[in-house]
């Protein structure tokens, strides 16, 4: 199919109108605004996001962000209230009625049955001249201009916009709440973003052998030792046991380069002083950027002067961190 349009304008223009409607709602954001906020924060329930249609997408999305940035929340579909779900809302919750058009059917004949069971009402629509605007307890206004499709019907720049609303207003909780990125990470536990607020040196390098050998020790003893430990290196530690350097592959490669008869050679001439090293109670996130700030595959693991552990880029790898 031969494409008859300029698709490059189109898509432009589409994220353009989406973008300006979201520009021009930042003029809403008022005391009323402040004022849901604070509502939310004192309550001792729950959001309760619903809507129909497109906008029971936007109502999931919502909930989803609400409850991973520290406010619970539970999405309710606006049909499947007035057939048994009303029996989800308690009097101590707040529930966000989510419709462009402020008139939605559902949501109409849901509104009274929300203020019957004692829960306060959030509208978010872009009509304020609707029924809903008119009977919620408070009202996020999301008044757009137009759709972005030629018909101006499709729900694509109200969508947008709603979530839109609907991030600041999570975002809005999250920064009252001090929530920091430690609080993130218990509600995000899988993943690599998960692991990178989370996981620490001291949960990955127990499971790796621990090659160390001392400098005077001979480089053809120590080779051996590196293979027992399947590492690539070994840390070099001194007669008291203080690390002063480390022994790995490459440095390996370099002194057969030099060296034809390495039998007399002790691992203290060969070896790269000075080590790149991580505290045990480091986070693993750390040891990966010094690891490429270094260009270097491995961190020796050390506590309070002693050698502990290894660390090896691989482990990052394998733990899903990278």
């Amino acid at each position: 199919m031969k494409l008859t349009k300029n698709i490059q304008t189109i898509a432009r223009r589409t994220l353009l109108k989406e973008a300006e409607a979201i520009q021009k709602v930042t003029a809403f954001i008022d005391d009323k605004f402040e004022l849901i906020v604070s509502e939310i924060l004192a309550m001792n329930g729950r959001v309760i996001v619903t809507g129909i249609g497109k906008s029971a997408i936007v109502a999931n999305k919502i909930v989803a962000t609400l409850n991973s940035t520290g406010t619970p929340s539970i999405f309710m579909h606006a049909a499947d209230a007035i057939h048994g779900d009303l029996g989800m809302i308690q009097a101590d919750d707040m529930v966000m009625c989510i419709s462009k058009s402020g008139n939605t059917e559902e949501i109409k004949v849901l509104i009274p049955l929300i203020k019957h069971s004692g829960a306060k009402v959030i509208g978010l629509v872009s009509n304020m001249d609707s029924y809903v605007a008119k009977h919620a307890d408070f009202v996020l206004n999301g008044t757009i201009d137009e759709e972005a499709d030629p018909n101006n019907l499709a729900p694509t720049t109200s969508t947008t916009v709603h979530m839109a609303i609907g991030d600041a207003l999570a975002i809005s909780l999250l920064n009252a709440r001090g929530f920091t990125s430690r609080d993130f990470a218990k509600y995000h536990p899988g993943g690599s973003l998960g692991k990178q607020l989370y996981l620490k040196v001291d949960d990955i390098y127990p499971k790796n052998e621990l090659p160390i050998v001392v400098q005077t020790a001979l480089v053809k003893d120590s080779i051996l030792e590196i293979s027992r430990k399947r590492l690539g290196a070994a840390a070099v530690v001194d007669e008291k046991s203080a690390l002063v350097g480390i022994f790995t592959d490459g440095d390996l490669r370099r002194m057969l380069e030099k060296h034809t008869d390495f039998s007399h050679i002790t691992i203290g001439e060969v070896m790269t002083p000075n080590p790149k090293t991580i505290n045990k109670g480091e986070y693993a996130i750390h040891a990966l950027n010094k690891m490429r700030e270094f260009d270097i595959n491995q961190l020796i693991v050390v506590h309070e002067s002693s050698v502990v552990g290894f660390l090896h880029i691989s482990d990052l790898l394998n733990e899903g961190i990278v």
